[in-house]
């Protein structure tokens, strides 16, 4: 049998893996990357196979699929929010994580540390592939779901970059700090530059083309010409490569039919799945898991290393944010799953690099395999133990019966167009017409049958009809900076308004507006008055509700201040009081009044400047609460 029908042999039994290896997920409700490690595994077992795994191989053929399919799909309006988390995580993250894992081994069990450097630059490369997964599942915070998302896109490239670096002080045995410094800044800047270029050219071209075949294959030159560009120019091509997928997959898209979009994302995800499973399979192959045993002592030193470096790097960096609650942190900590960039960039270490590079492969292989069976495999019991947000079989069925309404709706104004067109004849219309009007009826009773069933499901609904009414408000906002309506200035400070609503905490709102016709008098105990400014009566106003606490408003005259406020009168359930506190030092401005020098008993030429900060507040225990109507 020749070479190349050996190979087509090969290349489809592990097809035929991958296919098996899917049914079986799809039976038994199993992370998919955890049976993909799972299979790879097995296959080590297996004799006579022999295949060559170069850098090129693995960087230039498999990395660009998993990387572009990722940043294509990632929206970038929810990106912005957490950007400054993100790019914390993804630079200093990385370095610090790759520092920590170093020291961790050189100083326990003795890894040269040059060589544990190294294997702290590529274990720093995170993928949430399961995580996420059971995240859209489960129905987690979204924005949740882009921390994890986002800070694995962006480390793998910097991770690669870095990675780069210290296999060339490796090399060389020259370490001059500030000259890596400037490298890394040189290598990463250029690679986005590149990408982000090549993604905008891109766009013009999709918004110039309506044919899914030469947009699916635009997107693949594109994909691969962003990494082979920037790396002929010896810039990140990973990187590249996130930045023309980001750019296209949120300007590109915008102007594509649905027809192409779907076909374009199927392809991706398609593509995608070849190359994860690509990579877990061909380590399977390449392991020898009689050597990886022998070295088990080694393996779970480096599997403590990365989990106290991810507590590390977590726990402290994500501070920055003081928004992001620590129940997320302890999901960013336990979802930093390791899984294809990590095995990919262990087997690109070159073959000349020595007897190191076969004890770094089965290191990197030890700690996926525990991140994605163990981490992997409990995540599901960590979100409910959180008691992060999932879906329940109510919004299940909902979601699914929505769906199913909201495309027969589409289906019956489509035909509706067609028929004011005169495409389909009157007489067959008036025939079917009933019919489709009746179907349609059923489906919409069966959606509001599950939801006056659900008093969770009638508030997210709520929150999604004030969502889509956010969105149109901030569209007009727009549309008004736009046309010199109104200015810069304006602009930003209304849509920042926006923005903090449209980020607030899911089906509070709706939770508020349910309230609002059978409060819940039993549940308040303590009663809070706080006295704001006219300028800071709305943002207050409106950031309480957005917390689900009900306001009455009463407007006063301030003593000593001499300006008009507002009373604000709060019914506080026990544990919201902090709630209300810290949104009113959020929202509302510093500002400088002068007390009257009356007020304070002094002489006319002792006025004080006084410095407010928040609101005034008095706060009060109630032991009955009536609402009186």
């Amino acid at each position: 049998m020749s070479e190349l029908v050996q190979f087509e042999t090969l290349i489809l039994e592990l097809l035929l893996v991958v296919s098996i290896v899917a049914i079986i997920v799809r039976r038994f409700r199993i992370p998919y990357t955890v049976a993909l490690v799972l299979a790879g595994l097995a296959l080590s077992f297996r004799v006579g196979i022999q295949i060559e795994l170069t850098s090129e191989l693995i960087l230039a053929l498999l990395l660009p699929p998993l990387v572009f399919e990722a940043a294509f799909h990632l929206d970038l309006d929810h990106l912005k929010r957490s950007i400054v988390v993100i790019a914390t995580l993804a630079i200093p993250g990385v370095v610090l994580n790759m520092l920590i894992v170093g020291g961790i081994l050189s100083l326990g069990p003795g890894v040269p540390l040059s060589i544990a450097l190294v294997f702290g630059a590529l274990i720093a490369a995170t993928d949430p592939v399961s995580v996420v997964a059971i995240f859209r599942r489960l129905g987690a915070p979204k924005q949740l779901e882009v921390l994890l998302e986002g800070e694995s896109l962006f480390n793998d490239g910097t991770a690669i970059v870095i990675f780069g670096l210290a296999l060339e002080i490796v090399g060389t045995g020259d370490l001059d700090l500030m000259v890596s410094i400037g490298d890394f800044i040189r290598v990463a800047a250029g690679g986005l530059l590149i990408g982000a270029t090549l993604g905008w050219l891109f766009s013009l071209l999709a918004s110039r083309v309506d044919d899914y075949l030469i947009e699916i294959t635009l997107t693949t030159v594109l994909a691969f010409g962003a990494y082979i560009l920037a790396e002929q120019f010896h810039l990140s091509g990973v990187l590249a490569v996130v930045a023309a997928g980001l750019v296209s997959g949120n300007l590109g898209e915008r102007e594509m039919s649905p027809t192409t979009r779907i076909v374009l994302v199927n392809f991706w995800e398609y593509l995608a799945f070849l190359a994860n499973s690509a990579v877990f399979l061909l380590i399977g192959v390449d392991i020898e898991i009689g050597s990886m045993l022998s070295n088990w002592t080694l393996i779970l030193w480096a599997i403590g290393a990365v989990l106290v470096s991810r507590a590390i790097t977590i726990y402290s960096l994500t501070q920055i944010d003081r928004t992001i609650p620590n129940r997320w942190r302890h999901v960013l900590f336990w979802g930093g799953l390791r899984g294809a960039i990590a095995l990919a960039l262990a087997l690109s270490i070159p073959n000349d690099f020595g007897p190191e590079r076969r004890t770094l492969i089965e290191m990197t292989y030890g700690v996926v395999l525990f991140s994605l069976v163990v981490q992997g495999m409990s995540m599901n019991t960590l979100l409910k133990r959180l008691k992060i947000t999932i879906k329940t079989e109510d919004e299940i069925e909902y979601e699914r019966r929505n769906a199913r309404a909201m495309a027969a709706r589409a289906g019956l104004h489509h035909l509706q167009g067609l028929s004011q067109d005169g495409l389909i004849s009157a007489h067959t219309w008036h025939k079917i017409e009933p019919m489709l009007e009746q179907r349609m009826d059923a489906l919409v009773g069966s959606v509001q049958e599950v939801i006056r069933g659900s008093p969770e499901l009638e508030a997210e609904e709520i929150e999604n009809v004030r969502r889509e009414m956010l969105r149109a408000q901030r569209s007009m906002l727009g549309s008004m900076r736009a046309s010199g309506s109104i200015s810069q200035e304006t602009f930003e400070e209304l849509v920042a308004e926006i923005d903090q609503v449209l980020t607030s905490d899911r089906q509070a709102w709706g939770q508020y507006v349910l309230r609002s016709t059978e409060y819940e008098e039993d549940d308040i105990c303590q009663l809070l008055l706080a006295v704001v400014q006219s300028r800071d009566l709305e943002s207050a106003s409106n950031a309480l509700a957005i917390r689900g606490i009900r306001v009455t408003r009463i407007q006063s005259r301030g003593g000593f201040l001499r300006k008009r406020n507002h009373v604000l009168l709060m019914g506080i359930a026990e544990g919201r009081l902090e709630d209300a506190l810290e949104t009113f030092e959020r929202v509302c401005q510093e500002r400088v009044e002068y007390i009257s020098p009356l007020d304070l008993g002094g002489e006319q030429d002792d006025a004080v400047p006084v410095q407010l900060k928040g609101a005034v507040a008095f706060v009060f225990d109630v032991e009955q609460c009536e609402v009186l109507t």
